[in-house]
């Protein structure tokens, strides 16, 4: 049957696709709409395969926040390009509204996505046919609070919520929930630039914390120092080391003259109670995934000889 260029937009329309995928969708089905969408839903499906072995380092966090709540989630594509495409973009903003309500990745990945009977995993494979990129949903997580608030950044925010760089702090609290948030928000930012390695020295890696000791004592032994000294100089250097490390004991960004502990006791006369810093979470974008280095000169030459 003859397929006419209102079908083939009306198909594009529907998918996204290219012009010629739906003209030949179109042709298969014998201009069956339906039937066009699913072989084009198909043939994007096989591509995405093929894209599955690409390295996705790139893409966007995006944070989402209710009453006492918030959620941070990560979603990947292979280019920076493709984290400012608005149908990408939309995605990202919606995984964490999934998140918000489901928060750990495995329930997230598995959750219904916004207005679709289809998984968020089903969701973002069927994109990277449209997109043309592989994309992966890498993580999420949550916080909460039964009184306070939990605040949200997002450093270098290329639209509402969404960004390279994205933080949670979650502060528990009697007092006033706005300003308990407000100041949960500094801290928030603070966190972005410091980045630090724990909360609280409690929450430290033993094995970090050891390895940092031992390396203290090496040093301090070459110095000659009797034990007893060496003891002293050790203990010196890890209350450094903490401070350098322990979000409550590093120098505020906004005030250095002061820890972050000491701003929160501060903080307290203006939220009218008792405060405390619960839990926070900081997600970078990439972090932790070994980037594939790429000859651009013989990828080209490779593209030309298919």
């Amino acid at each position: 049957m003859s397929i006419t260029a209102a079908q083939v937009k009306e198909l594009r329309d529907l998918t996204g696709a290219g012009m010629m995928d739906c003209k030949a969708a179109l042709a298969e089905t014998n201009g069956n709409m339906e039937e066009a969408v699913d072989w084009l839903r198909k043939k994007g499906i096989s591509k995405a395969d093929k894209k599955a072995g690409r390295t996705a380092a790139e893409g966007l966090i995006g944070v989402d926040a209710g009453v006492r709540e918030a959620a941070i989630v990560e979603v990947n594509s292979e280019t920076d390009f493709v984290a400012r495409n608005a149908a990408f973009q939309e995605i990202v903003g919606n995984v964490a509204k999934v998140a918000l309500a489901y928060g750990a990745t495995e329930a997230v990945a598995a959750a219904q996505y916004p207005g679709s009977d289809k998984s968020v995993t089903e969701t973002i494979k069927d994109a990277v046919g449209t997109i043309g990129e592989n994309l992966g949903f890498r993580r999420s997580a949550k916080l909460s609070v039964a009184n306070g608030a939990v605040a949200t950044y997002v450093h270098n925010a290329v639209a509402d919520n969404l960004g390279k760089l994205g933080v949670l702090v979650a502060i528990e609290t009697t007092g006033d929930a706005h300003k308990a948030g407000a100041f949960a928000r500094q801290v928030a930012m603070h966190i972005a630039a410091i980045n630090p390695l724990a909360l609280t020295t409690d929450e430290l890696d033993p094995a970090a914390v050891e390895r940092e000791k031992a390396i203290f004592s090496d040093q301090a032994r070459a110095s000659g120092k009797p034990e007893a000294i060496i003891e002293k100089m050790v203990e010196g250097r890890l209350r450094k080391f903490y401070e350098e490390v322990v979000l409550l004991k590093q120098s505020f960004v906004l005030n250095p003259d002061v820890t972050v502990e000491q701003a929160l006791k501060e903080a307290e006369k203006e939220i009218g109670a008792p405060a405390k810093i619960a839990a926070y979470l900081r997600f970078a974008l990439g972090e932790g995934i070994e980037k594939e280095e790429t000859d651009f000169a013989a990828e080209v030459a490779a593209t030309v000889k298919k």
